[in-house]
């Protein structure tokens, strides 16, 4: 019976003592995140692709919820935590990089009857303006999406996560989530909505940035 107790003990404070470890490691790993909008570094950043992720969703016929992305984006953001208003982003998305998981029907989409991304091969979304501050870390932007050659207001609502420096690539690096919506036929891109295909486009966006400073 004692040595029953002692070995659950040991178990125990070994449990205990990886624990301790591993949230040691965390504030190795990042010594100085900050989840403080505030606290984080002004100035510009550019986009890590490797930690970009744009989805779109549109209703299917009322049955499903169809969802895309694209793989081949750029971006830039001036970011002025003092002043959020001041800060801007700009989004190059280029439309060969769409992904569907299936590539007759991408082909498809990128033909002239949808994204024509010959002659459009560039979707480009510029933020304008900041329309409210919704808490501490969120806000919510108004800015101009260029899809096949018309522009249009689209509002982003933008969640910031926080910054640090990346133990892995030794770049000060900040995170952030948004999501928008928009109709497709605001952008005169409304094939086939009168059958059932959704006109809104969902918007899910999540990314990580790194200093301009420190990637030049």
């Amino acid at each position: 019976m004692f040595y029953r107790s002692a070995k659950k003990g040991c178990q125990f404070g070994l449990i205990l003592a990886c624990a301790g470890f591993l949230a040691s490691c965390d504030r190795l790993i990042t010594p100085d995140f900050n989840a403080d909008v505030t606290e984080l570094r002004s100035g510009a950043y550019v986009l890590d692709p490797d930690h970009a992720t744009l989805l779109w969703k549109i209703n299917h016929l009322g049955f499903s919820t169809f969802i895309g992305r694209f793989n081949d984006l750029d971006a830039s953001l001036d970011f002025d935590p003092d002043n959020i208003a001041n800060s801007s982003l700009e989004v190059v998305i280029n439309t060969a990089g769409l992904d569907i998981n299936n590539e007759a029907f991408k082909e498809e989409l990128l033909g002239s009857s949808w994204f024509d991304s010959e002659t459009f091969p560039q979707i480009v979304y510029r933020s304008t303006s900041l329309v409210e501050t919704m808490d501490e870390n969120t806000f919510l932007f108004e800015g101009d999406l260029t899809l096949k050659g018309v522009t249009a207001p689209v509002q982003l609502e933008i969640n910031f996560h926080g910054g640090g420096r990346n133990f892995l690539t030794r770049s000060y690096t900040m995170g952030f989530s948004a999501n928008g919506k928009f109709m497709r036929s605001d952008f005169g891109f409304d094939r086939f909505t009168s059958f059932g295909v959704g006109d809104e486009i969902e918007l899910e966006i999540h990314v990580e940035f790194q200093e301009a400073s420190e990637e030049s």
